[in-house]
């Protein structure tokens, strides 16, 4: 058994990285009027070349640009969609930490203000300027699933006199995302991933009830979802993997939801058409090995299990074992590892430091090529 020639590889990563000093400083002093919006790009080249290279240094086949550019892994992206604009206030999201507290993140609050559609190929620039810079690793590039439009504001934030029915809202959104991915692939991406934290929410009997409150159904919401991403990739092609993140929230080392992935596993594996699938298993929180017994053949399961929560190193052991366990459920070729959540999903990063960052990833290399080669 070997390496993966493919997307996902049997040791990647999800994604983004912790912010480097100059990066945070140089985007307060464009935020001041300091500095050109083309100075505070020449310092993120630089933070993102160093990374990159540090990415491949340590031996991951895949490499980003850690999301140096972004304040959060989602808002950024969907903020440039067409039709989507801000509006008075904000939506609290309640996070909660091991300790026991509760964290608030107050995102703008978002509106659907015309029909969906895609003006530019969002986040392209970076995608062209992150290609140019790699060596051995294939350059891959994240996105918020098109599930997190709906989930950031549910229906009382789209229009209804743009959107009376609600599967009209679905086919544009579904469309602007599959104009996004031909135009990534057309820039050279060939290695693109979803991160959507809302089927995996919907695991949580209190998110579900959440989702009641927006106006959802949590009896069917995850199908919706699905057969919304397959509508936005159904026609890329053959040669351009695509993968999905599930995260039950990740802000400054807290979460927001809890529970297995029983609710939506046999859905989810048999009729989601991606390549792979990045999923959390670093603690109890996430369940068990057991909803993967639904993975069909030819599909990838990346385990997160290295939690970017704490900068605790794993035990290479540790990591063995739980692969052995999952092993008992979909067959060795068709697992991969990684960290189970980016290291900052927002500009605020985790409590981690930039060392243990990558010793955690090294780590996960390590484990990788004495396990499959």
């Amino acid at each position: 058994m070997t390496d993966r020639t493919r997307p996902p590889f049997r040791a990647d990563h999800v994604g983004s990285l912790l912010r480097p000093p100059e990066i945070v400083a140089a985007r307060q002093q464009r935020a001041n009027g300091e500095i050109s919006a083309e100075q505070l790009r020449a310092v993120e080249d630089d933070a993102i070349r160093a990374a990159v290279r540090k990415q491949e240094e340590i031996g991951l086949r895949s490499a980003t640009d850690g999301e140096f550019r972004r304040t959060t892994w989602h808002m950024d992206f969907i903020h440039q969609l067409g039709g989507i604009g801000t509006t008075a206030g904000t939506r609290s999201v309640r996070f909660q930490n091991a300790g026991g507290d509760t964290i608030e993140w107050t995102p703008d609050a978002l509106r659907v203000t015309e029909r969906i559609h895609l003006d530019h190929t969002i986040f392209g620039a970076d995608h062209t300027t992150l290609r140019g810079m790699v060596t051995t690793a294939e350059p891959k590039q994240t996105i918020p699933s098109p599930s997190m439009v709906f989930y950031r504001g549910g229906r009382s934030a789209i229009d209804e006199t743009i959107y009376p029915e609600l599967d009209d809202f679905h086919t544009d959104l579904a469309a602007a995302y599959a104009a996004e991915l031909r135009g990534m692939y057309d820039l050279g991406c060939r290695y693109l991933q979803l991160d959507d934290t809302s089927l995996a929410y919907l695991n949580d009997p209190k998110q579900r009830a959440m989702l009641a409150e927006l106006g959802g159904d949590p009896e069917t919401q995850h199908l919706v979802n699905i057969r919304q991403i397959n509508a936005a990739i159904r026609d890329r092609p053959d040669d351009l993997a695509v993968t999905v993140h599930l995260c039950r929230g990740n802000y400054r080392s807290s979460w927001v939801a809890e529970g297995g992935y029983d609710y939506v596993a046999e859905a989810l594996f048999t009729e989601l058409d991606v390549d792979g699938f990045f999923l959390e298993f670093d603690d109890e929180r996430s369940g068990g090995f057991e909803p993967l017994r639904f993975l069909p053949p030819g599909k990838q399961v990346v385990l997160g299990l290295m939690t970017t929560k704490t900068g605790v190193l794993e035990s290479k052991d540790d990591l063995k074992h739980r692969i052995d366990q999952a092993a008992k459920f979909v067959p060795l070729d068709q697992l991969c590892i990684s960290p189970q959540c980016g290291f900052s999903s927002t500009v605020d990063g985790n409590e981690i430091t930039v060392d243990q960052q990558w010793a955690k990833l090294a780590l996960l290399v390590e484990v990788a090529e004495e396990v499959w080669t």
